[in-house]
């Protein structure tokens, strides 16, 4: 363990030339660098935000839900057959057309009321909308406060107006109480929500956003020990602004208010344009990789850090260009198509449109949902940054 110790924490890696770790071990009364340690206090801090999640979501989010006429009853439900329960559980959630065939001569039922029965069953197991609305209610909230937060706090820094304070004096940079707030609290959310993702709405890209979560609680951590915290915070800004109006988007589209979320869908594809695509590249990369290198000088970590922001650049180019297209495909046809994401499929009686292996309609799901949720739901997916790092 000594040597392995020895090998990660080689300074070499982590610190300018000519720094070492007994450099900062012994600050001056009243300054405090940031140590790996200090990132423990994230852990039960986690739990703290997970219970509090729980109590959010039991008595103020159901509450809300209630109030806009979003009852946590279950959909329509399958009719009891042993024959279906069987195939469902043992062989296939979703038949192919032979199986469909098979089942319908042996039930002498009609196939369509085969594939109705696999879809009511599949949807049994699914959350309602009451249930999405309070998630999407708790990540508004946490998004909105933090975002808040970070306004206040950078408001009254120096490198929010000029970023070659990041690195003027490094690494002998003070950590405040402000910045460690901040920087803790969103490590402390990122760590609540790798322990709430398996009691949350299981979705296709599970294991994607769980890795996704690790690489932020992964960044966030390497960003605070090598005491890059001050650019770090600039990214977990520009990252915080467009979450909170996609959450709010898509509690309107669960409200079924549908120019509200319309309308915040579009403002928060705006947000999401300028600060990715913007402010990120010229703001924070412009000093991360150009300002550091003329004051600081580069340095293994440096390197692996931008490293790291280019590929974050990379998927929100990618993400851009999947919400582009969303919106796009909205403009052309009117409304938009299903959620590629979506935990929830249709369930509508109306099967006139589709047939065994066309395409499935465009109408009311189960929850209540139109088209719209498409894309306020399917662009969540671009959190595989999240949201965010």
């Amino acid at each position: 363990m000594a040597t392995f110790s020895a090998w990660f924490w080689n300074e070499r890696f982590w610190l300018p030339h000519n720094v070492t770790w007994a450099d900062l071990a012994d600050p001056a009364p009243g300054v405090e660098y940031p140590k790996a340690g200090h990132l423990l206090t994230a852990l039960p801090l986690a739990l703290g935000i997970f219970a509090v999640r729980i109590l959010f979501e039991r008595f103020i989010a159901s509450a809300c839900a209630r109030r806009l006429h979003i009852q946590p009853g279950a959909g329509r439900r399958a009719q009891p057959n042993a024959v279906l329960e069987k195939v469902f559980i043992s062989i296939t959630k979703n038949p192919d057309s032979r199986h469909l065939d098979g089942l319908s001569k042996q039930l002498d039922w009609e196939v369509r009321k085969v594939q109705r029965w696999f879809r009511h069953r599949r949807n049994q197991d699914k959350p309602s909308t009451h249930t999405k609305f309070c998630e999407s209610m708790w990540r508004f909230t946490f998004y909105l406060g933090i975002f808040t937060y970070g306004v206040q706090f950078l408001w009254q820094t120096p490198w929010m107006w000029d970023t070659r304070h990041c690195w003027y004096g490094y690494p002998y940079q003070v950590m405040t109480r402000g910045l460690y707030l901040y920087y803790v609290t969103e490590l402390a959310f990122y760590w609540s929500l790798m322990f709430s993702q398996f009691r949350d709405i299981k979705r296709k890209d599970f294991l994607i956003m769980f890795v996704h979560h690790l690489a932020t609680v992964g960044l966030i951590s390497f960003s605070y020990v090598n005491n890059m915290a001050r650019v770090g915070s600039l990214v977990l800004f520009v990252h915080d602004t467009s979450d909170f109006l996609l959450e709010a988007a898509k509690l309107a589209n669960y409200a079924k208010s549908q120019r509200l979320c319309d309308f915040l869908f579009i403002l928060f594809g705006v947000v999401f344009f300028i600060t990715r695509l913007v402010i990120y590249p010229y703001w924070v990369l412009n000093s991360t990789m150009f300002e550091s290198w003329t004051i600081v000088g580069p340095f293994p970590s440096w390197w692996l850090f931008n490293f790291l922001l280019l590929v974050l650049q990379v998927l929100h180019i990618f993400w851009s260009y999947l919400i582009a297209r969303i919106a796009i495909k909205a403009m052309l046809r009117g409304k938009v198509c299903k959620d590629v994401r979506s935990d929830v499929e249709s369930s509508s009686e109306d099967e006139s449109n589709t047939t065994t292996g066309g395409s499935k309609s465009t109408h009311l799901s189960s929850n209540g949902e139109n088209g719209t949720n498409g894309h306020c739901a399917a662009v969540k997916a671009r959190r595989q940054n999240h949201s965010s790092w």
